[in-house]
């Protein structure tokens, strides 16, 4: 197990929002119904499975969602899946660091962009968490993943990444399914003591400073 990762960590330089959507992704927004995601970028519903089941998740007193803005959701029950779409444009380019319970399954529709995650859940080498990245695009002879999977108990951001041409991007279209479904009860942000805990040590100090910005203020 590593905590060295896997491309240049200047790459994950902040990104400067453009000051208005272009003209084709206000269309696209308004064409899925998206709104703004609580971790940056934009979203919609596909689906919610009328299937129910137990939730197999304990709820934590100690770590409830520290967005104020969230409410309902049934402590003891789950859909069996959610489905949305989750948009990432030049005017709202990156998802900050999260956690979710369930299981994710990502699908790639249109774009580039890179996926960070920090392994909070596994045992760690020498007191440091693993950090894993990859490119997210549809260039498989580079690597590039079209479908891939965050489990529970991880964090991960997101951010866009110009086009293969070079040309600014200017979206990064997925659909992300989550099992069990979705609730909010089962998301946080990473808290910036909890940072400093998992990318704190000696010998993390770059890869701390250069995400720092992915940490939700």
């Amino acid at each position: 197990m590593s905590s060295k990762t896997e491309f240049p960590i200047t790459t994950t330089r902040p990104l400067k929002p453009s000051e208005s959507e272009t003209p084709e992704n206000l269309s696209l927004i308004k064409a899925l119904g998206m709104q703004l995601h609580i971790e940056g970028g934009y979203f919609s519903e596909i689906d919610r499975s009328p299937l129910e089941i137990k939730s197999p998740f304990q709820q934590d007193e100690k770590r409830k969602t520290s967005d104020q803005r969230i409410v309902g959701g049934n402590i003891d029950e789950r859909n069996l899946s959610t489905s949305i779409y989750y948009l990432l444009t030049a005017h709202s380019p990156f998802g900050c660091f999260h956690i979710n319970k369930g299981r994710t399954i990502h699908t790639l529709v249109s774009g580039r962009g890179r996926y960070i995650l920090l392994h909070a859940d596994e045992d760690r080498e020498k007191g440091k968490v693993r950090v894993e990245t990859f490119v997210v695009g549809k260039d498989y002879e580079k690597g590039e993943k079209m479908c891939w999977v965050v489990e529970g108990g991880k964090y991960k951001a997101s951010l866009l990444l110009p086009e293969e041409d070079g040309s600014d991007g200017e979206k990064l279209l997925i659909t992300e399914t989550v099992v069990p479904g979705f609730e909010y009860m089962d998301h946080d942000f990473l808290r910036r003591e909890e940072y400093e805990g998992l990318l704190g040590g000696k010998g993390n100090e770059e890869v701390k400073r250069e995400l720092e910005w992915l940490v939700r203020q």
